[in-house]
C-alpha cells in the first residue's frame, strides 16, 4: 500500500540517524584509503535525494561512471554495515558474543589454545545468563575442536563434560526450534486468513496444533521454551476467537518477562509484541481498567532508553500504542475524539514508510476508516477503504472482505442507491470466494438488497427484525467473525433508535463500566485486529 523504493542501499542510508551518519564518516576516515572518497560522495548524494533515481544520482556525480556504480554501491553498503557494527556492538548481546567468538577463533588460529579456551569460557557464561543457546552450540563446537586436536588440559573428564554439555544444549535448541516454528506457523496462518471462518478451519487448526505441539512442551522450564509455548497458544486462541484463552496466554507471555526482567533487554521485541497482544486481549474482553493500566505501562516502557535508542523498537512501540489509543475510542464510542489522532499518525506513517510492513499499514488504514465511519464522515471513510480495496498483496483476506462490507455500508449511509445493487453482488462474490461468507454476512447482504426497494414506513420494522436476527448469532463462535471487524449490531441499533452509532456505543460503555463484575466476560469486539 505504501510506495517504497526497492533499492537496499537507499533504504539503509535513509534509516540512519545523524549520529550514525557522523560515525560512518569518522569510520571511513580511520579505516579507508583515499580511493574511498568516491563512496563518501555517493553516500552524501543518496542521503540528499528524496526518491531513489539512478539517472538523477549519476547526474549529481559526474566523477562516477555508470559502470562503476554497482561496485561502489556494494562497497558502500558493506562499509556502512561495518561502521554500524562498531557503533552498536555495546548495545547488543548478540554482537558482543559474536565478537568474542571471532577473537577466540583468531587466538585458536594463532596456536594460543589456552587463551582461546579462557575467552570461550567467559563468553559462555554471558550466553547462559542471557539464554543465548545458539551461541553455546558454536562455542562448544570450537572447544571440542581444540580439545580433540590439541592436548590442553589435564582434566580427565573434560571430554565427558563437553559431550554432556553439548547434548544438553542441543536438546534445548531442538525444543526451542520446534516451539518457535509452531508459533511462527500459527501467526503466518492468521496473517493470511484472520480468524477461523467455519468448522473446517476449527478442525484444521486444532489438528495442526495437536500434530506439531511437542508432547513434553509443558515440562520445559527454559525461558525461550516457555516464551514460544505461550506465543503458540496466544495465536491459537486468537485465531479461534477464544478471547479468554487469548488473554490468559498473552498475560503469561508478558508475566514471563516480569519474572526475568533481564530478558526485557535481551528480547525487547518479543516483550513489545506481548504487551501489544495483552492490550488487544483486554480490548476483546472489554477490560476497561486493565486496558488503561496496561497502556500506561506500555507507554512508559516506550520512553525508556532501550526503546528510544533502537529504531526497530521505537517504530514497533509507536505502531502498537497508536493502535491501542484508537481501540480505546472504539471501546468508548468517542470516534470524533479519535480523529484527532489521524493527522499525526498519517504523518508518521509517511515518515516511516520504508520501515513499516504492508500488513501493519493495512490494519491501521482499516482502523482509521473505522474512525471516520463511526464519526459519520462516510466520504472520507470510503477514501481510506479504497486503499485496502486497491491493494494487490495476498495479505489478510479477512480484512479485504470486511473492508468491502464497510465500504458497502458507507455507500448505504450516503444514499448511493444506484451503486448499492452492484456493490452488494460484488461483495457477496468476493466474500464467498475468500470463504468469509457466514450466515450473519448473508443476512446483512440480504437485508441491504431488500432495503433498496423498501417503502420508508417499512424500513424501521424491518431493521428491528434484522436486529433480532443478527443478535441471535452472538453466542455462536462460527457466526461472530463479522463482530470482530465491525460492530454491526450497534450500527443497526443506531438505525432503529435513530441515534449516531457513537452515542449507542458510548452508552454501552458507560452502562457496562457501572455494572462490570470482576470476572471478564467474552463479547464481540469492535474492529479487533492484530
Amino acid at each position: 500500500m505504501s510506495n517504497r523504493s526497492a533499492d537496499i542501499l537507499y533504504q539503509l542510508i535513509q534509516s540512519l540517524e545523524k549520529a550514525e551518519k557522523r560515525n560512518f564518516k569518522l569510520y571511513i576516515k580511520r579505516n579507508s584509503s583515499k580511493d574511498d572518497l568516491k563512496i563518501v560522495q555517493l553516500f552524501d548524494a543518496i542521503d540528499k535525494i528524496k526518491d531513489y533515481d539512478e539517472k538523477v544520482l549519476l547526474d549529481k556525480l559526474p566523477q562516477i561512471q555508470k559502470t562503476q556504480l554497482s561496485n561502489l554501491k556494494a562497497h558502500l553498503y558493506k562499509q556502512i554495515l561495518a561502521s554500524l557494527r562498531v557503533l552498536k556492538s555495546a548495545d547488543s548481546i548478540d554482537l558482543q558474543l559474536n565478537e568474542q567468538f571471532d577473537y577466540a577463533h583468531i587466538l585458536y588460529k594463532k596456536g594460543l589454545f589456552l587463551q582461546s579456551l579462557r575467552l570461550l569460557d567467559r563468553a559462555k557464561e554471558t550466553a547462559r545468563a542471557n539464554q543465548k543457546l545458539s551461541f553455546l552450540i558454536q562455542a562448544i563446537n570450537l572447544e571440542k575442536r581444540i580439545e580433540s586436536l590439541h592436548i590442553t588440559r589435564s582434566m580427565q573428564d573434560r571430554a565427558e563434560s563437553l559431550s554432556a554439555e553439548a547434548l544438553q544444549v542441543s536438546s534445548h535448541v531442538e525444543m526451542v526450534a520446534r516451539l518457535s516454528n509452531l508459533s511462527l506457523q500459527l501467526y503466518s496462518w492468521y496473517i493470511k486468513n484472520g480468524h477461523i471462518r467455519d468448522e473446517d478451519d476449527e478442525a484444521g487448526i486444532r489438528h495442526f496444533m495437536h500434530e506439531n505441539l511437542p508432547e513434553v512442551a509443558w515440562k520445559q522450564d527454559g525461558f525461550y521454551e516457555r516464551l514460544y509455548l505461550y506465543q503458540s497458544y496466544t495465536w491459537y486462541a486468537f485465531i479461534r476467537q477464544d478471547f479468554i484463552m487469548y488473554y490468559r496466554y498473552a498475560k503469561r507471555w508478558v508475566d514471563l518477562f516480569h519474572e526475568t526482567p533481564l530478558m526485557k533487554r535481551v528480547e525487547t521485541g518479543h516483550f513489545i509484541k506481548g504487551m501489544h497482544n495483552l492490550l488487544n486481549a483486554h480490548f476483546d474482553l472489554r477490560n476497561f481498567n486493565q486496558f488503561q493500566n496496561t497502556l500506561k505501562e506500555f507507554e512508559a516502557f516506550a520512553q525508556t532508553e532501550r526503546v528510544q535508542e533502537n529504531d526497530n523498537f521505537r517504530i514497533q512501540c509507536f505502531l502498537y500504542t497508536a493502535q491501542a489509543k484508537i481501540n480505546w475510542h472504539f471501546l468508548t464510542g468517542t470516534f470524533k475524539e479519535g480523529l484527532t489522532l489521524v493527522p499525526a499518525l498519517e504523518s508518521k506513517l509517511k515518515e516511516l514508510h520504508l520501515f513499516i510492513d504492508e500488513h501493519r499499514v493495512m490494519v491501521l488504514t482499516y482502523k482509521m476508516a473505522s474512525l471516520y465511519f463511526g464519526s459519520g464522515d462516510y466520504d472520507t471513510c470510503i477514501d481510506y477503504l479504497q486503499k485496502i480495496l486497491n491493494d494487490t498483496t495476498d495479505l489478510r483476506n479477512d480484512l479485504q472482505s470486511y473492508a468491502r462490507l464497510m465500504h458497502l455500508l458507507a455507500h448505504y449511509e450516503l444514499g448511493n442507491h444506484e451503486l448499492l445493487q452492484y456493490l452488494t453482488k460484488s461483495v457477496y462474490r468476493f466474500m464467498a470466494k475468500k470463504k468469509n461468507l457466514a450466515k450473519v454476512e448473508e443476512e446483512i447482504l440480504r437485508f441491504l438488497r431488500r432495503s433498496y426497494f423498501m417503502p420508508r414506513d417499512r424500513v424501521k420494522p424491518e431493521l428491528q427484525k434484522f436486529l433480532e436476527q443478527i443478535k441471535a448469532f452472538e453466542k455462536n463462535r462460527f457466526q461472530t467473525r463479522v463482530f470482530v471487524y465491525l460492530d454491526i449490531i450497534s450500527w443497526v441499533e443506531s438505525k432503529v433508535y435513530n441515534k449516531p452509532i457513537s452515542i449507542i456505543i458510548n452508552k454501552k460503555y458507560l452502562d457496562e463500566s457501572l455494572s462490570r463484575s470482576r470476572k471478564p466476560v467474552s463479547t464481540g469486539g469492535v474492529v479487533t485486529l492484530n
